[in-house]
């Protein structure tokens, strides 16, 4: 069964994230309930404290490596810039066969994409967007661009402002804050432009954007999708060498909880869109903790915990990180 465990009561807005992200795309794994074939079963997880590593996730009964034991639908997305009209403005899905980019031109890859970005969408389109935009790609920011969507969500009544408060934050250096503050002003002088009541800002603080941006920093995941045709192979391998092979970022709540091991017993798998499926690598125990990799695993230790110290804000103590492999 699926659980969550937290020292303190979760608001009802995010219990709801947390049912909905879990069973909206859960295929049935388990025994099937035979008085109810229809509705699938419950994740074999539960999220609680862990001795060390804050939450954590863990196995509900024995899970058969291969097994996928829960499927999530991201809470927030944003395409990467470079492939801003290359891919669904909402589930990052590629467009298939050849293609000819439009700028200012989004892409929806079916009409109920279209319909539900419409919880960011009708403030969204109505702003220009330029200076922002163009600030972030000078920089090389893809996070920020994730702040104002949600931003959107927020003014259009999809999400609660404190929708990302139950995730951690990351550890955030005074040096960053004046970048921060830059891209507050742009941020707030575009929605300013749009003429937005002011009753619906009111949530639109400094204060609001720095924290929401410290958990998208450490909790976004960048998604790189297979390529369906030659051309895209093509545009992938050029886009790698310059470093942007990615479709996009996306934040999701359940996954936001697994713990990093350099050596995991699960993984996140992205087949063709942001919808994401978590696969047991091995055999996993009942009451066993679930771990992904957040980073390259073929990396030698010295790499591995240099990024996951700058870029994580913690030094690994796994068992492998401990052997000295």
């Amino acid at each position: 069964m699926f659980s969550v465990a937290f020292r303190r009561q979760s608001p009802p807005y995010l219990r709801r994230i947390l049912c909905f992200e879990l069973f909206s795309t859960a295929t049935s794994i388990g025994p099937s309930d035979k008085s109810d074939p229809i509705r699938p079963d419950p994740p074999p997880i539960r999220i609680s404290q862990t001795s060390s590593a804050g939450r954590g996730v863990f196995a509900t009964r024995p899970i058969t490596a291969g097994e996928t034991i829960h499927s999530a639908k991201p809470l927030v997305t944003h395409p990467s810039l470079s492939r801003l009209y290359e891919v669904c403005y909402y589930c990052l899905r590629r467009k298939e066969g050849k293609h000819d980019v439009v700028p200012g031109l989004y892409y929806f890859c079916s009409d109920s994409c279209r319909e539900k970005s419409m919880a960011f969408h009708e403030v969204e389109r109505r702003g220009d967007w330029s200076m922002f935009n163009e600030h972030c790609r000078n920089r090389g920011l893809k996070y920020p661009l994730m702040v104002k969507r949600l931003a959107c969500m927020v003014m259009c009544g999809a999400v609660s402002s404190d929708g990302l408060d139950i995730l951690q934050p990351a550890l955030l250096h005074r040096e960053m804050l004046p970048e921060m503050e830059e891209e507050f002003k742009l941020l707030k002088n575009a929605f300013k432009k749009i003429n937005i009541a002011d009753e619906v800002m009111t949530f639109l603080s400094k204060e609001w954007y720095i924290n929401v941006l410290a958990r998208i920093r450490i909790n976004a995941f960048r998604i790189e999708l297979p390529c369906g045709s030659y051309e895209d192979l093509l545009a992938s391998a050029v886009a790698l060498v310059s470093d942007d092979a990615a479709v996009g970022n996306a934040v999701y709540i359940v996954p936001s909880f697994y713990n990093h091991d350099c050596d995991p017993n699960t993984h996140i798998v992205w087949v063709d869109s942001s919808d994401v499926k978590i696969k047991a690598l091995r055999d996993i125990e009942e009451g066993e903790e679930l771990r992904i990799c957040y980073i390259d695993a073929s990396m030698n230790i010295e790499a591995r915990q240099k990024i996951l110290s700058e870029g994580f804000g913690f030094h690994c103590n796994c068992p492998r990180c401990l052997s000295g492999e």
